[in-house]
């Protein structure tokens, strides 16, 4: 019963990943010319998502001290050395017919790595109780929402296609599932090592939103479209506070 129920939980917040279909009702040149206001609302939902969900968690979970504050860092540090690579790979390669930017893998990195942990959570709650899985899993599907229509919107941004965009984010949100069945047959052993991914992701979290997409916005300094980016990032964060009352 707690398999059926954990397995039916995680599939359904994976295929949440797909909410970025819910964009493509926009004209395809109005996408494009709204495109970096998603943007700027995929930096409000990831600064969100770190300082008001993750890094709290972090806190509680592996405590307010040193590790903690070196596995952000880490996680951070991880992500700049991940573009250094692939920028390399990037100049090193002839082959490249399309340029895709760096965000986009490192995206996908923190994404899975996030559903990872999402669907270790799911699992654990529902070896505790079934009421308990029931609600966390509605927990993570509120939160997941926004955070894959940006996650979409910075895939398309970084250069691929709505189809390749879609599977890609398909992919990395089937991580919840690997998460999931991994837990349920390790049990408490590998639920710690999720507690110790959670600093992690936000550092790489941060480094996505701030190094890599903060430059983007800031690349155009029209005062009206400014203050556009500026309550696309804000309304990001809004929701990302509005869910905390709803978990």
């Amino acid at each position: 019963m707690v398999f059926a129920f954990t397995l039916g939980s995680v599939v359904l917040v994976s295929l949440l990943s797909l909410a970025g279909i819910l964009t493509l009702s926009i004209n395809r040149r109005r996408l494009q010319k709204t495109l970096i206001f998603l943007v700027a609302f995929a930096v409000g939902a990831l600064f969100g998502d770190v300082f008001i969900h993750l890094l709290p968690e972090s806190f509680e979970k592996v405590g307010v001290n040193l590790t903690t504050s070196l596995l952000v860092i880490g996680g951070f540090l991880i992500f700049f050395v991940l573009e250094k690579f692939i920028r390399w790979r990037h100049i090193g390669s002839a082959a490249h017919r399309k340029q895709i930017s760096p965000v986009v893998t490192m995206n996908l990195v923190g994404d899975a790595a996030h559903n990872l942990i999402d669907g270790m959570l799911i699992a654990a709650s529902f070896m505790v109780s079934i009421p308990i899985g029931i609600t966390t899993t509605l927990a993570i599907v509120l939160h997941e929402i926004p955070q894959e229509i940006g996650d979409f919107s910075i895939l398309i941004h970084g250069g691929l296609s709505v189809k390749r965009a879609l599977s890609f984010n398909l992919l990395a949100s089937l991580m919840a599932v690997l998460g999931a069945v991994v837990t349920l047959l390790i049990g408490k052993q590998f639920q710690s090592f999720a507690s110790f991914l959670l600093p992690v992701t936000a550092g790489g979290f941060i480094y996505i939103a701030g190094p890599d997409l903060i430059p983007e916005l800031q690349q155009d300094v029209k005062v009206s479209n400014s203050i556009w980016q500026f309550s696309a990032i804000l309304l990001g964060v809004i929701i990302m506070a509005l869910l905390t009352f709803l978990e």
